[in-house]
């Protein structure tokens, strides 16, 4: 077990590139590192995975808060593959020995900071909220949403070494771009062992059912069991289209058929921080509340006054989503007509 904390210094956060282009939430990443190795006044590095990448994208992690940047450029790493992402994260913590690694909880950071994690016996939280640093001990402090959102749960590992969390995606703004900045890129070279993986990369079929993934939606328009049949799905679409917005869905929505897997969100789902959240006949259950409820604006529409998605809704409407939705559509129609 890595136990030895005077052996591992430094925080890192894991960068994420979508054909080759640095994806926003690396820059939340770097928000979050710079503030807690500033606390242990230590580097903060970014490590980033993928093929050809252009040097300007690589330079923006310095330019937004990274001392350093670890770049593994590698033909093997051109697509997101699980193994070896995982072995290749494994070996770079265990060369470099850093004392805290961070990850975002998307995809990619949940299959990957496992895998790691087991490999390391270290510890790990994940879908965390707020990071901070032990006055006493400087120990990473891990706070997380707990029994499906209704309490908050602080999480430390005192011995094994390196912390590592996953950090919910728009739990902090994007760490601003300072050109001034200076920084080092090393270029790293893997062991063959690391590219291996039992499974190869055929090809990638975007949904087109979205135009962007959900967790990067400023704003979402979701529904649940209230909308009574799939069909019914079209006065969700519409109003997410007048918006400008994309479409959510409740588990029952998802088990029922009458959407994707791809547009669940909850704790088995997506977890989402939108400027704008619409829950549109979702009762609130615990398990949807922990994947939507840091978002700025909530907005529910639900005949039940009791409903239990109205304790975290900033705007309430109590009424039929049939009359709602059609009469929300016409008046965003309406107003874009104006001139």
């Amino acid at each position: 077990m890595t136990e030895n904390r005077g052996r591992h210094s430094g925080v890192w956060i894991v960068a994420e590139q979508r054909e080759g282009k640095v994806r926003s939430v690396s820059y939340e990443l770097l928000n979050w590192g710079r503030g807690l190795a500033d606390g242990r006044k230590a580097p903060l590095s970014a490590l980033l995975f993928g093929r050809d990448l252009d040097e300007e994208e690589v330079l923006s992690l310095i330019r937004r808060g990274a001392d350093r940047v670890y770049l593994v450029d590698d033909p093997a790493f051109e697509h997101f593959l699980a193994e070896p992402y995982g072995r290749a994260l494994t070996w770079l913590i265990e060369r470099f020995r850093p004392e805290i690694v961070l990850a975002a909880a998307t995809t990619t950071g949940r299959t990957i900071m496992p895998l790691a994690a087991a490999r390391l016996r270290a510890g790990l939280t994940a879908d965390c909220t707020e990071l901070a640093l032990d006055g006493e001990s400087g120990d990473l402090l891990q706070t997380r949403p707990a029994i499906g959102g209704n309490i908050l749960a602080t999480i430390r590992t005192p011995r094994a070494r390196p912390q590592m969390a996953t950090v919910r995606p728009r739990s902090r703004a994007q760490a601003s771009e300072d050109e001034s900045r200076q920084g080092t890129v090393v270029r790293v070279d893997l062991p063959e062992a690391c590219r291996l993986s039992p499974v190869r990369f055929e090809g990638f079929v975007p949904d087109r059912s979205q135009e962007r993934p959900l967790e990067d939606a400023d704003i979402i328009v979701a529904g649940g069991r209230g909308l009574k049949k799939g069909d019914n799905f079209s006065l969700v679409r519409d109003v997410a289209r007048a918006l400008g917005g994309e479409v959510g869905a409740s588990r029952d929505a998802v088990d029922q058929g009458w959407i994707d897997y791809p547009h669940q969100i909850g704790l088995s789902g997506k977890t989402v921080a939108p400027r704008l959240y619409m829950a549109c006949g979702i009762s609130g259950s615990i398990q949807h509340l922990a994947g939507m409820q840091t978002a700025e604006v909530i907005v529910a529409v639900n005949r039940d006054p009791e409903a239990p998605i109205f304790n975290v809704a900033d705007f309430a409407i109590v009424g039929d989503l049939f009359d709602v939705l059609p009469a929300l559509r016409e008046r965003l129609e309406t107003r874009r007509r104006r001139p």
